[in-house]
């Protein structure tokens, strides 16, 4: 095997009695876990368990922090100030720290979710927030799309920036995501996800929303947990990658 990559997918987002992800089933596909940390889901149990399954089955821990939105599931444009945002990821790392370590492990990366995500690509005051609020909590590796302020920030910073491309979502020409509002921009057929999974791990060139090609390389593959039949499009990703002779490991060593 040549090709190396890590498979993640975000888990705990669910709140109290409502559940969204099926957190046990995707633990046993992916090597990272991007742990809603109670600003767009989770809640207190949800980490916890969360938490104790992934050191179970060796599972890379990552806190996913986002906006404080739980009514918009972390997906609404917001304006939060920088000194605001920077201590609401530093919160929100904490809060997961103390699962993860209660359960025997840590908190090994961070991801931004939804439109903090996706805001930090271009805006280089909401990501060195974001930073800042990692480098309060301890410097570690941030997860983010390639090109972006975030790994830039992260860079500058002394956190590893590690590149990440989804599976099941569309791109646009510059290698941006396709905005969820856009009919197309989300992937659900497995054999689409199937294949855009393997063409990423192997570098090659994958068709934008408009069917031109573009090439998305990264370290990390996301497979989103909220989508239907998210556990058996996982389970087909991770077995069509083995067949393709690319090994699926976390990024953390």
């Amino acid at each position: 095997m040549s090709a190396v990559i890590d498979l993640n997918a975000d888990l705990g987002e669910g709140f109290g009695r409502w559940g969204l992800t099926d957190d046990a089933g995707l633990l046993d596909v992916v090597t990272s876990a991007n742990v809603a940390c109670g600003f767009h889901a989770g809640d207190p149990a949800t980490m916890r368990r969360v938490c104790e399954w992934a050191v179970e089955r060796g599972v890379t821990i990552g806190a996913h922090v986002s906006y404080r939105d739980l009514a918009g599931f972390g997906r609404r444009a917001m304006d939060v100030p920088h000194d605001e945002l920077a201590a609401e990821v530093a919160y929100q790392i904490g809060a997961l720290e103390a699962f993860a370590r209660a359960a025997g492990g840590l908190v090994a990366y961070v991801k931004p979710h939804g439109a903090l995500y996706n805001r930090a690509v271009r805006d280089p005051d909401q990501a060195s927030a974001i930073v800042e609020g990692v480098a309060m909590a301890g410097l570690r590796p941030v997860l983010g799309l390639p090109g972006s302020e975030l790994l830039a920030r992260a860079a500058e910073a002394g956190c590893t920036p590690v590149t990440e491309a989804f599976a099941d979502r569309a791109y646009l020409a510059d290698g941006s995501l396709a905005p969820r509002s856009r009919p197309g921009a989300v992937l659900e057929r497995a054999d689409a996800v199937v294949t855009r999974a393997i063409d990423v791990a192997l570098a090659r060139e994958i068709a934008d929303i408009e069917g031109a090609p573009v090439t998305v390389t990264a370290q990390s593959l996301c497979v989103h947990g909220d989508t239907p039949g998210a556990v058996e499009i996982a389970r087909a990703v991770r077995a069509a990658l083995a067949d393709a002779r690319v090994q699926v490991r976390s990024f953390v060593s």
